[in-house]
């Protein structure tokens, strides 16, 4: 007995001792974004009218392990046996060379992102024009941009000239040499959509591109500028997974209509700027967190929909959608109680 008890001791302090490559998931909060959150409302809206909301419209997040973090294969194995915990390849969620640094960037990047194509989906929907500006798409790592310039940031002009179309930045800067600095004038993207913003100079030295061109590493595309103030508060979430509960929230104040009819909704799913809902990861914690909440219908991307459906929770029901259209037509049916009919997740 003592013999084998001294074995898995030592086998312990083995395990504890191994690194293994490998990282955690595991449900994160939920958050409603009709209410608020740490003492203050999600969703912002001013200069607009607004309407009264009830129920629920949560966005769901997942808590992994991060970069830096080394996992051994004692806590590989007990999550790996936990029914809320999922391992995966360390590199599946940090790819190899990607700092701890960098992924908080892409993750923040994303996330600014998908807000402006929730607030473009939603005012869309309602029909309230948008206007453009020419921002920061992407950064290219290694760059020399990198660090400099960020996504989301309004490009005012370069050089001293000003930009109204993306392709306008690139001729500006390939005008230049490589080792040349190139000068531009940006606003910040967290203050973008702020009034009187201020400016910032920034100047960069080019590099040289295959064809010895000049480039700064920076994908300019078309941003938007809103009517009304649209602000969305939530601190410490990344990614782009929230978009469609962003917009459902934003048309939910907008409208008189209670999307929800006091039912608790959640769901996930990225939203691109003409209301198309995309795959996220983590499906399975998600819908896990979701239910913990309280949640009774789970709104969910087709193409996440049959790894969704193979561990339900019980008594959340998983609603396929495809675009924003999908998830307001499925919402009307369950504030109607109309539910027989609604689109289903398959394992299949």
């Amino acid at each position: 007995m003592l013999t084998s008890t001294l074995l898995l001791i030592a086998l312990l302090c083995v395990g504890v001792l191994i690194p293994v490559p490998y990282s955690a998931m595991w449900p994160g909060p939920t958050v409603n974004t009709l209410s608020e959150n740490e003492g203050e409302q999600v969703l912002q809206i001013s200069d607009h009218r607004t309407y009264p909301v009830t129920g629920h419209l949560n966005m769901t997040t997942v808590r992994v392990t991060g970069a830096d973090y080394t996992m051994n294969l004692v806590e590989a194995v007990s999550d790996w046996l936990s029914d809320d915990h999922i391992v995966v390849p360390h590199d599946t969620l940090y790819p190899k060379g990607q700092t701890a640094q960098q992924a908080d960037q892409q993750n923040a990047e994303e996330f600014s992102q998908s807000q402006d194509s929730a607030k473009v989906a939603a005012l869309s929907e309602l029909h309230i024009p948008v206007g453009s500006r020419v921002i920061v798409g992407s950064v290219v790592k290694g760059s020399p941009a990198e660090g400099k310039l960020h996504a989301g940031d309004v490009i005012k002009s370069v050089d001293g000239t000003g930009v109204s179309q993306p392709g306008d930045v690139a001729k500006l800067v390939t005008k230049h040499k490589p080792g040349q600095d190139v000068v531009f004038i940006v606003v910040p993207s967290g203050e973008a959509d702020k009034a009187g913003a201020p400016t910032r100079q920034v100047t960069i030295r080019t590099a040289k591109a295959d064809g010895g061109r000049a480039i700064v590493g920076i994908q300019a595309m078309l941003g938007h500028t809103f009517p009304f103030p649209i602000d969305i508060k939530l601190a410490d979430v990344g990614g782009p997974s929230a978009g469609l509960m962003f917009s459902l929230g934003i048309i939910d104040k907008l409208t008189p209509d209670n999307l929800t009819g006091g039912k608790f909704v959640a769901g996930t799913g990225t939203i691109d700027d003409n209301g198309q809902v995309g795959p996220i990861g983590g499906i399975a914690m998600k819908i896990i967190g979701a239910r913990d909440a309280g949640a009774q219908y789970f709104l969910t991307p087709k193409d996440n929909c049959a790894a969704a459906a193979k561990n339900t929770p019980k008594g959340l029901r998983l609603v396929k959608v495809n675009s924003l259209n999908d998830a307001l037509n499925a919402l009307a049916d369950i504030r109607t109680g109309k539910t027989a009919d609604l689109p289903s997740c398959t394992a299949h």
